[in-house]
């Protein structure tokens, strides 16, 4: 019975596993994200779909330790000065936003006929944004580090912090009366702020010659079993103060931000952090009563497009009057317009208190969890049919009857380098880029940037490229950089053409595109940093020089070979490689020394630029 038990176990972990593998695949492939594909496999495999699963309830326990990770992860890169610098969009912009969506989502349950107290809490649990779909979307993005995901990170932050005060508003309001409500509230208030200075005082003083200890003690897998139980044991322990799990993480995180072993704590958590993420997502697939949605069609659909609707237009309306522009305005509201995964606890305990009903617990709850799925779908039809933002120009000269007797495009790393050495003697230069910040920032130092596209022929024109002496075309784009090349030959025959090449094969283009001079971005880099590790390895200053000299004119010659031959190919006999050898070996019928000498000619071995 046992092997049998265990062996139904073993087929859940298959199914979990497996609903994974296959669906978010699919879904990342159809270009709808990671999270609909988790949400898909859940609902599939779950109560709901075929049944597999009977319990997600169970499931969504555990994996809530997924969020409880990368919250831990996320404090892991905010310093407690960067945090501190992010005080007034934690508790001004978070606490603005959650006030705003309240009294609206309230507003919308109150128009749906349901009493007030029913109505908060069904805006309340709403108006808590899911903190792992929004930063598994940020993540996936690479937004989090910008200013705008750290504005959303902040109110995610203070979201956190508002469970605790919710749920004491749900047993105040809960009609069943405690037998001493006020000790028992005030001794919960000083466990949770006991936990909390308890939790501070173990990071500042305990932590670090914790891991100190172990890292002596140089044994990998106790330095994991130490980062998990650091983990563990701060969502533990705010828990049981009455605080959020997650936020006992991020403190425990930030705690760490500073020390050592922040890196080593990273990686040996994130691969538990991966898969909990992605197995709370599938809970919450699981979660979806497709019979209560059945049952119920009408008002949960008119409630998850009222709600997200109502929400998402107090978000865009709040970041508009602080100041934020459209364009991240509009991708805030869309990012945080769904309800998220401490609505379930507070539902749970509105019904349990008798604040709500049964019924009513199912349908928040299917809104709820829809709004979950809707989210990343929404996310995607946005930025698909909303037009990207033209940037402002303002204070910003466009290329008009322009000259100078060198005309640079593109004025990147590359092309501000490039630039000194014309400044230098005193030449007349023209510069134009289409990057407008980059321009902005040019200023501050002194350069006067216009704004103009070199791979437009009436650009070229007001930039002066038919009054110029040379055209030198610094961009990173290599279609673009032929494409200007091109129509500087045709168009503009009195100017030499230089151009920035990215590598063998576009170099060759360029070449027979007619530019008079090409050279690839990280050649003579490359060749400098060869030399410096020569010297460094103690060869003589003058043959390390030499060396690089030579490797310059191998590689000239390889270059004319490639072109000759019309194939990037052609020049591999006069790599260097490093794969091994062959070893000699005799036989009867031929010298070994013979022998030798045929293996020397061919152990060159084949090599490709990167």
């Amino acid at each position: 019975m046992a092997v049998e038990g265990g062996a139904n176990e073993l087929v859940k972990v298959v199914t979990l596993l497996g609903a994974a593998v296959v669906m978010v695949p699919i879904f990342r492939r159809l270009g709808l994200g990671s999270v609909l594909g988790y949400l898909a496999g859940g609902l599939i495999i779950g109560p709901f779909g075929i049944g597999l699963f009977t319990d997600p309830q169970a499931i969504l326990h555990t994996a809530e330790l997924g969020v409880v990770m990368f919250l831990f992860v996320i404090g892991l890169e905010m310093r407690p000065s960067h945090l501190w610098s992010l005080r007034h969009e934690i508790f001004g912009l978070g606490a603005l936003q959650i006030g705003v969506c309240t009294l609206a989502l309230s507003g919308v349950g109150l128009a749906f006929g349901y009493p007030l107290p029913v109505a908060f809490i069904g805006a309340a649990g709403f108006v808590l944004t899911s903190t792992a779909i929004v930063m598994q979307l940020l993540t996936e993005r690479g937004d989090i580090a910008m200013s705008r995901g750290q504005k959303i990170v902040s109110i995610l932050l203070f979201e956190d912090l508002l469970i605790v005060p919710l749920l004491a508003i749900v047993s105040f309001m809960s009609p069943v009366v405690a037998s001493d409500p006020g000790d028992s509230r005030l001794a919960s208030i000083g466990i949770g702020i006991a936990a909390l200075a308890g939790l501070i005082a173990a990071g500042i003083w305990l932590l670090n010659p914790l891991f100190r200890l172990l890292a002596a003690a140089k044994a990998r897998e106790v330095m994991t079993a130490a980062a998990l139980l650091v983990v563990l044991g701060a969502a533990l322990l705010m828990q049981l103060g009455g605080l959020s799990a997650a936020m006992g993480a991020f403190i425990a995180g930030v705690l760490l931000s500073e020390s050592t072993f922040r890196h080593q704590l990273e990686a040996d958590i994130e691969p538990f952090r991966g898969i909990l993420l992605g197995l709370f997502f599938i809970a919450v697939g699981m979660s979806l009563d497709l019979a209560v949605v059945a049952a119920n069609w009408p008002v949960i659909v008119a409630g998850v497009l009222a709600l997200m609707a109502a929400k998402a237009l107090c978000i865009y309306i709040v970041a508009r009057v602080l100041g934020t522009h459209h364009a991240d305005a509009l991708d805030r509201a869309v990012l945080m317009a769904q309800g998220g995964e401490f609505a379930f606890v507070l539902f749970a305990a509105a019904t349990a208190a008798g604040v709500i009903d049964a019924t009513v617990n199912a349908n928040l709850t299917a809104i709820v969890v829809l709004s979950m799925a809707l989210t990343p779908l929404f996310v995607i039809l946005v930025r698909r049919l909303v037009p990207k933002p033209v940037p402002s120009l303002e204070g910003i000269d466009k290329a008009e009857d322009l000259s100078g007797t060198v005309l640079v495009i593109g004025f990147g790393r590359f092309g501000q380098v490039m630039c000194q050495c014309l400044l230098a003697r005193g030449c007349d230069v023209t510069i134009i880029d289409t990057d407008v910040e980059m321009i902005r920032s040019a200023s501050e130092f002194g350069f006067k940037i216009y704004y103009g596209d070199g791979t437009r022929l009436d650009v070229l024109h007001a930039s002066g490229a038919h009054r110029a002496r040379l055209i030198a075309v610094c961009i990173d784009d290599k279609d673009a950089a032929t494409l200007i090349a091109e129509l500087a030959r045709e168009e503009f025959p009195q100017a030499g053409v230089l151009v920035r090449a990215y590598d063998r094969e576009h170099a060759a283009k360029l070449v027979a595109a007619g530019v008079e001079f090409q050279i690839r971005e990280t050649f003579e880099s490359a060749l400098k940093f060869g030399e410096a590790t020569l010297r460094a390895l103690g060869v003589d200053e003058d043959e390390a020089a030499e060396t690089a000299a030579e490797m310059r004119r191998s590689d000239a010659e390889r270059f004319e070979l490639e072109l000759a031959a019309g194939d990037v190919r052609a020049g591999i006999p006069l790599m260097l490689g490093n794969q091994p050898k062959p070893t000699p070996f005799t036989t009867p019928q031929r010298p070994a020394r013979a022998l030798s000498e045929e293996t020397a000619a061919v152990t060159r071995q084949p090599a490709t630029e990167t």
